[in-house]
């Protein structure tokens, strides 16, 4: 069921008010961690953690790994607002329990936007555990999500390029590999065949996933500046013969915590 602008923005006041009552730190910088990718959170100092579940109309997260907890605490010694796992489009079948997580964050005054995800490589040199910096994105899942705000920006793209030289720089000084290319997202929950991937390197796609794009699009629009990085945890459909599924994305995910980990450490220690 649609909402309207009315009823989506007394939604995200009464969440603000139980968040802000229980939580006094005010960051400025979040990060969404995709699938394997939430153990980031469990590094931070100072935790102080809500579950999901309490948040008015906060929606549920239904997919393994996915744990469904908004972490305030210091990464390094910068005070920042990690969200442990997201909801995807094909759990609900509706767009704005994809988007609702970036209102929150915007309403609490998030400035800079990490976004993390898990993804299919479609870029013949890519391999899993690979990281890589999200340049632009193609979006397939045919909804928009600005929609239901009055866009205040345009024209401007999507994928900050002040934090991408950032990002690089640290991944340099980190002795971290780090490619560049386009995601693609789609709605999802099948894997895509062999003729789709193909399709989607035609189009410029380096990687696929089935998130990312509409929460990305709406965090930029909102005034966020936005960065974007994909854990290349499988080789796509006709890319490599091995069948695919979610425990091998998360198996590479978690394998590949390390080097992210540190890589997003450098980033927030440069941009904090």
């Amino acid at each position: 069921m649609k909402k309207d602008r009315k009823t989506i923005a007394s939604q995200v006041s009464e969440a603000l008010q139980f968040i802000r009552a229980k939580i006094k730190a005010r960051p400025k910088i979040a990060i969404v961690l995709g699938s394997g990718l939430g153990d980031v959170a469990d590094t931070l100092s100072e935790p102080d953690p809500i579950d999901t579940s309490a948040i008015p109309s906060f929606p549920r997260s239904t997919v393994e790994s996915h744990h469904g907890r908004l972490v305030f605490g210091r990464l390094g010694n910068v005070s920042i607002c990690a969200l442990q796992g997201r909801v995807h489009y094909y759990e609900t079948g509706e767009l704005e329990p994809v988007l609702y997580p970036v209102r929150i964050l915007h309403a609490l005054g998030i400035k800079t936007l990490i976004i993390t995800n898990a993804a299919g490589g479609i870029n013949r040199f890519f391999k899993p555990a690979d990281l890589m910096l999200i340049t632009d994105q193609i979006n397939l899942t045919f909804e928009n999500p600005l929609r239901a705000i009055q866009v205040s920006i345009q024209h401007q793209q999507l994928y900050d390029p002040n934090l991408q030289e950032i990002i690089d720089q640290v991944g340099k000084e980190k002795d971290i590999p780090l490619h560049r290319g386009i995601y693609c997202g789609l709605q999802g929950p099948s894997y895509e065949t062999a003729a789709e991937i193909e399709m989607i390197r035609r189009l410029g796609g380096d990687a696929v996933g089935m998130s990312t794009v509409n929460e990305v699009s709406l965090a930029s629009s909102l005034g966020m500046r936005v960065a974007g990085i994909s854990c290349i945890t499988n080789l796509s459909t006709g890319i490599s013969d091995q069948k695919l599924s979610h425990g091998e994305v998360t198996e590479v995910a978690r394998a590949a915590k390390q080097s992210f980990g540190e890589l997003l450490r450098g980033i927030i220690q440069n941009i904090g």
